[in-house]
């Protein structure tokens, strides 16, 4: 096993470890229930860690680093045609649906 991925933040680790299952990589975390101790130990050696084998490692990073730099594209308002960023749902300046989103 090989640590792939750590983060202070657990919903980004989260994140990339239900992304990894989505792609058929089984991971391990470790970590889980170490957020008690932080006070005890050094705050980073508390931080939920990814691990997956060394097979899927390759793999697994590739994913990893495309997830993490897919910042989606920007779309336009079908209805007034402002630009609103990917993370936008409706329109902030119509409150318009995105129903042009690539």
């Amino acid at each position: 096993m090989k640590l792939l991925y750590t983060h202070e933040n657990r919903i980004i680790v989260s994140n990339i470890a239900n992304i990894l299952e989505q792609a058929g990589i089984d991971i391990h975390l470790k970590n889980e229930f170490s957020g008690a101790a932080a006070g005890e130990l050094i705050l980073h050696e508390t931080w939920l860690e990814i691990w997956v084998t060394e097979q899927d490692f390759s793999k697994a990073s590739d994913i990893v680093e495309n997830s993490l730099n897919d910042t989606g594209s920007d779309w336009f308002c079908s209805s007034c045609g402002e630009r609103n960023p990917s993370s936008f749902e409706v329109c902030w300046q119509c409150s318009s649906q995105a129903t042009n989103v690539e």
